[in-house]
């Protein structure tokens, strides 16, 4: 490989953009990390930070995101004597996180990637001379070919014992927290991006309310969201994010223009928030795709998608059986969160059985059992018809990939905000003894209504009764 072998041909707007595709798309570094070196980058400031990547993904056998690569560089910038370098780091950095606007990566991934093989290959036929010199002949072949499967990105698997380190990082699985402390925990850390997450309950419990909550935390975390709506309207979806982020009462948002402007002119560092609304039954999720792909040539990049929801999805395929078809539109939503490396969040609405429990579980998901298998977690709200007014309810684990499941929660449920806080941790058996406690307060409250009615019904003795 020549000395002079650099991007620089390509300018400083490419090298740029390069560095961005191996933070955000993981199957892109996976195949150019076998051909890329650190000083194929002229710049000083994104050499020294393709050399940290590098080592780290080969050490780990984990690609660091942006987060992550920042971390691991703080420490040394501190003590930075070239202060330059620093500010350009720095400044670089936030750039790409504040502005991402990669709509251009695809011809970046494919320029550098051929650049890199090329240079790979050159390197091969000037070893391969020096193997003829040699006289190791049978070594030439080898070379060859092992320079031409370079950057394939053809992965041979996970090598049990060579490729530990990447079985001991948490960093391995990109999540977006709930915001709920409780479910977060059991979540290890919340929903990973290239998984599909599940809401779970009948009709009235909530789930749409709970999708908001799930979009408004993860904006004021400053990623980016995008909700797909089936039955309300944008601007409904939209009134309720106002609500959560503003603190307002549904019903009151609409005559609080003033003050929900005032509001977002305080809130600082949030994400930005993409609300489309699809008929019901219409919407594929090759739809959804296609949108995706048309929000990001606008710079946008979604790190969740909600979904409300995928059961009343068209699925792109017809079946005799209305769960097949189901089970298709969850297994295409899970190989989008994957191709998309988000967050794909989604409903599902309990069968009629789930109407008369008090915990709402994997049996009641309607239609399709198959759903369940394919979410990495369901996650159920259940709340009696009687409990809506004092907005109590209940939240229960009844899947989860990456933890404990089968955990139950006691809810306070506040639908006119799209709100939702975890009491405490409860058992079936609490749950029991909720219900025979009421039942009895029910049945004192009544007598006390009938005695009271019989005492205003006994008319007084007339003075002329002796």
């Amino acid at each position: 490989m020549s000395e002079q072998a650099s991007f620089a041909q390509f300018g400083k707007a490419f090298q740029e953009r390069l560095l961005q595709a191996l933070l955000v798309d993981q199957k892109f570094a996976e195949q150019v990390i076998e051909v890329l070196e650190p000083s194929y980058f002229d710049l000083k400031y994104l050499h020294y930070l393709a050399e940290r990547y590098c080592k780290y993904a080969r050490t780990y056998r984990v690609y660091p995101s942006l987060s992550l690569l920042a971390t691991i560089i703080r420490d040394e910038l501190k003590i930075a004597n070239d202060v330059i370098l620093r500010d350009q780091i720095i400044d670089y950095l936030q750039r790409i996180k504040t502005e991402p606007n990669i709509g251009d990566l695809p011809y970046v991934k494919e320029r550098s990637l051929s650049f890199c093989r090329k240079q790979a290959l050159k390197q091969a036929l000037l070893k391969s001379v020096e193997q003829m010199e040699s006289e190791k002949y049978e070594q030439i072949v080898e070379t060859i070919k092992k320079a031409v499967d370079a950057g394939t990105g053809v992965s041979l698997g996970h090598e049990f014992f060579k490729d530990y380190e990447s079985r001991f990082t948490r960093l391995k699985r990109d999540c977006v927290p709930t915001g709920m402390g409780e479910l977060d925990k059991v979540l290890n850390g919340g929903a990973g991006k290239g998984e599909l997450h599940c809401i779970l309950g009948n009709t009235g419990t909530g789930k749409s309310h709970f999708l908001v909550m799930l979009g408004v935390n993860a904006l004021q975390l400053g990623l980016n969201v995008l909700h797909y709506t089936f039955e309300l309207s944008e601007t409904q979806v939209g009134v309720r994010y106002d609500s959560n982020l503003c603190d307002i009462d549904s019903s009151l948002v609409i005559d609080s223009k003033t003050d929900v402007l005032a509001k977002y002119e305080n809130l600082k560092g949030l994400g930005k928030l993409y609300i489309k609304q699809y008929a019901t039954n219409t919407a594929t999720v090759h739809t959804l795709s296609a949108h995706i792909e048309r929000l990001s040539l606008k710079g946008f990049i979604p790190s969740i998608v909600i979904v409300d929801y995928a059961d009343i999805m068209r699925s792109s395929r017809q079946y005799d059986s209305l769960r097949h078809e189901l089970k298709l539109v969850y297994e295409e939503l899970r190989g989008l969160a994957m191709e998309k490396n988000v967050v794909v969040w989604t409903a599902s609405q309990g069968n009629k059985e789930g109407s008369d429990v008090d915990v709402v579980d994997l049996t009641n998901m309607s239609e399709a059992y198959g759903k369940a298998m394919i979410c990495d977690s369901v996650i159920s709200i259940s709340r009696r018809s009687h409990e809506k007014a004092s907005g109590a309810g209940r939240l229960y684990v009844a899947k989860n990939r990456s933890g404990r499941d089968g955990l139950l929660y006691q809810l306070k449920i506040d639908t006119s905000r799209s709100k939702f806080e975890i009491i405490k941790q409860a058992s079936f058996d609490d749950e029991h003894k909720v219900d025979e406690t009421e039942m009895k307060n029910a049945i004192r409250k009544k007598l006390r209504e009938l005695n009271a009615d019989k005492e205003l019904n006994v008319k007084p003795l007339s003075k002329d009764v002796t």
